[in-house]
Order: structure tokens, then C-alpha cells, then sequence
């Protein structure tokens, strides 16, 4: 397995937009997965950041690191949005190689915490995240917030 930084390894991008598009995206946010992760290659800023786990020559999940996921706390950040791993792999804790991505890189970029908002119950705890309270999305929907301390 590797992970590869979209931010570090820009040659990946078309492949990533497609990837992340192919999993997360409707017809109306194509253009916003795209956009993103076509800037998050600026090494000066911490965020965004995009990554892929890689078994072989084969995608088999990915991640963001993000300053907002369509929440209404955009007091905190950075966000971990959009973990996914291919369902043939599922059950083998890949997820929690990105997680661990995700914390390593938010550290790295200064932050003291990472959030994430989800709908999942007892998944996050499992890795040290804690809920926080309720986030309203744009489209009228709720999300529980979690946040778990970098150090």
C-alpha cells in the first residue's frame, strides 16, 4: 500500500478528479471536486490536501483534507472529508491508513485539531475522534461533528 499527495504528486491529478468525482460527486458538485483539487498544489499553504491509497497499479481509496465540507462551523478546521475504500477491501483497516494521513498532515500544517462530519456512529470512536455537536449543511441536512486532538 501507498499514499499518494495529490499536493506532492500533481501528475496524479486527473486521475484523483475522476476518482473522487466517480465516488463523492453528483451532477451539480463534478465541478467542485474538480476545481479543488486542481488548486491544492500550492506547497506553501497547508490546505487543501488529496489523497490516494494505491495496492499495486490499483485506487483503492482516498481522502481529503480540507478547510470546510459544507458545514456551518466554518469556525473549525481542517476538515478530513470524503474516506473511501473499494468495497473488496473494506474490512482490512485501510481506513484508517488515511485517517492517519489525514492527522499526520493537519499536524504538519500546525493545527492542533481535525474535524470531520459524518452520519456514521461508533466507526470514528473507534480512532480517538469525539463528538462535538451538530453541523447544518447547505442543502437543509445535518451531521454530527467529531474532532480528535493532534496531540
Amino acid at each position: 500500500m501507498k499514499i499518494i499527495s495529490v499536493k506532492e504528486h500533481p501528475e496524479y491529478m486527473d486521475v484523483a478528479i475522476q476518482y473522487f468525482q466517480s465516488k463523492w460527486a453528483n451532477e451539480q458538485s463534478m465541478m467542485v471536486y474538480e476545481d479543488c483539487i486542481k488548486h491544492c498544489t500550492d506547497l506553501s499553504k497547508p490546505l487543501p490536501q488529496w489523497f490516494l491509497l494505491i495496492d499495486g497499479d490499483n485506487i483503492i481509496g482516498c481522502a481529503g483534507l480540507i478547510t470546510n465540507d459544507f458545514i456551518s462551523r466554518m469556525d473549525l478546521y481542517p476538515w478530513f472529508c470524503s474516506l473511501y475504500i473499494e468495497e473488496d477491501y473494506r474490512g482490512n483497516a485501510y481506513g484508517t491508513i488515511l485517517l492517519e494521513e489525514g492527522k499526520k498532515t493537519a499536524k504538519e500544517g500546525g493545527f492542533n485539531y481535525m474535524y470531520l462530519c459524518t452520519d456514521h456512529i461508533g466507526y470514528y470512536e473507534k480512532y480517538g475522534f469525539e463528538y462535538i455537536g451538530i453541523g447544518y449543511h447547505p442543502w437543509g441536512e445535518s451531521s454530527r461533528i467529531y474532532r480528535i486532538d493532534l496531540h
